[in-house]
């Protein structure tokens, strides 16, 4: 299957046009979260760490979608332009999104992307699910819940939905526990030069 085809093209569940707008905050405020649990990630990957948060709704962009699966998108569109395998890979994969793709027909896709079980996927994965769409911060619980979130139309529940969210939620309070339990211990202060201005490809 070609890297620019999905086998279900369709637009991202979680966008609408009032979220479109909030996408330009959220990504600065996941940056920003970032740098608060940096320390629970080795110092030479802080820099990776933040700019997998800038990144990693870069998919959102109407102009770059592909398959309409913004993870997958903002994936493909970050090795065509170079993004080294590391980042584009924590994008492809942040919050949990390879418990989605086999219910929606891109694990074939999704598969060619390896997931990497770490600090560092750890950090994007809490940063980002405990900041808002908007850019405030706010619990995992509360995020998971739909906090923050705009109403949305109500649309009959696909069985495959479900049964993706039974899997994807455990894991997102298993990664909060994780961190915060890291944020408990004592670790090596974070570095005062960690970026959080907008990346650019090497």
């Amino acid at each position: 299957m070609s890297q620019t085809e999905g086998p279900e093209i369709n637009s991202d569940p979680c966008e609408s046009p009032t979220t479109s707008t909030a996408r330009v905050h959220q990504p600065k405020g996941v940056a920003a979260r970032a740098v608060d649990v940096a320390v629970t990630v080795g110092l030479a990957d802080r820099d990776v760490l933040v700019v997998a948060c800038w990144l990693h709704d870069i998919g959102y962009t109407p102009g770059l979608r592909r398959t309409g699966f913004h993870p997958l998108d903002g994936d493909l569109y970050l090795r065509r332009h170079g993004w080294p395998d590391r980042v584009s890979a924590l994008v492809a994969h942040h919050s949990g999104a390879r418990f989605v793709p086999v219910e929606r027909g891109f694990g074939d896709l999704m598969g060619e992307f390896e997931f990497e079980d770490s600090e560092v996927s750890d950090a994007l994965t809490y940063a980002d699910q405990t900041v808002g769409p908007h850019g405030r911060p706010m619990t995992m619980e509360y995020r998971i819940r739909g906090g923050d979130h705009p109403p949305r139309p109500r649309l009959p529940k696909r069985a495959s939905a479900s049964r993706a969210r039974v899997e994807r939620v455990p894991y997102l309070l298993a990664v909060a526990n994780r961190v915060e339990g890291r944020l408990t211990i004592d670790a090596v202060p974070a570095s005062t030069d960690i970026p959080t201005g907008t990346p650019s490809p090497a």
